[in-house]
């Protein structure tokens, strides 16, 4: 397992630079990751999203997909589209700290 310095921050990530361990994230970690794939600031929107993951993360095990989000979090996907453009199930993964979703390629 690789490891990564950001910010002064020391995180392991995998090959594609997705955190392994998400006890190793912070909100002011979430800032740094979003700018590194240009989202410049992180709205209360951003964060709906973001603590959605965490907490969904945390019980389940394994991060939500675009759907699971949409469905359970009750975000739009749109709007998913809007707040993390390109990829958004991606970048919603990056910047929580947490393992790619399956079924992302």
């Amino acid at each position: 397992m690789a490891t990564a310095t950001l910010s002064g921050y020391e995180i392991h990530v995998d090959e594609e630079g997705f955190m392994t361990d998400p006890a190793e994230w912070s909100e002011e970690l979430a800032g740094f990751l979003a700018h590194q794939i240009g989202i410049d600031e992180l709205t209360e929107d951003h964060w709906k999203v973001i603590r959605f993951l965490r907490e969904d993360h945390a019980t389940e095990g394994t991060t939500a997909t675009l759907r699971r989000v949409s469905t359970l979090g009750g975000i739009p996907v749109k709007q998913l589209y809007a707040l993390f453009p390109k990829k958004p199930a991606k970048k919603m993964a990056y910047i929580a700290g947490l393992p790619k979703p399956k079924g992302c390629v």
